[in-house]
């Protein structure tokens, strides 16, 4: 990498990094490029993004963001993953990490709270936004639903009963 090249992965990780909901640091203990095409695509389904930085680029673009708690974590074969809704990237990683022992979660933040590999893993094991959407949906449809029910009992069961005589008249 030149120097421009440099100062432009620079931008574009501080970009990131003021944009992002959450930022996980995992370590690559030796995965094949076909491990790391499927951690990608599990990462985008998921509505992540994984990225292998230079570790002195990384630290540069994280001054002056609520990441900077994150330098301790950026040394040795490390590699980023990002999200903007705060449990998508920390799931991922943590999930491609249980079937996978060449990835290791090191760590991660959400703004300026920083998470150790334990923390990722608690994360992780929340409910993603989408869930917890679907979740307030049907707690508001509920109600609404059971109101309906009961106003409509009533003539249900007053139907049923002159069904009933009008069968017993029949017979």
């Amino acid at each position: 990498m030149d120097r421009s090249q440099k100062t432009e992965a620079v931008a574009q990780l501080n970009a990131v990094f003021n944009e992002v909901g959450v930022v996980v640091v995992t370590r690559n203990l030796g995965m094949t490029v076909e491990q790391s095409t499927d951690l990608r695509g599990k990462m985008r389904e998921a509505g992540a993004t994984y990225k292998v930085a230079k570790n002195r680029l990384a630290k540069l673009a994280l001054k002056d963001t609520d990441y900077t708690g994150l330098e301790d974590f950026l040394s040795g074969p490390t590699a980023l993953a990002w999200s903007e809704d705060p449990v998508a990237a920390a799931k991922a990683a943590v999930d491609f990490a249980k079937a996978n022992d060449k990835l290791e979660i090191v760590g991660g933040s959400m703004g300026t709270q920083v998470l150790d590999e334990a923390g990722v893993k608690a994360l992780a094991s929340m409910p993603s936004l989408d869930e917890l959407r679907g979740t307030i949906v049907g707690l508001i449809n509920a109600p609404a639903t059971k109101i309906a029910q009961v106003v409509t009992a009533p003539a249900n069961k007053l139907a049923r009963v002159v069904g009933a005589y009008a069968a017993k008249e029949d017979a």
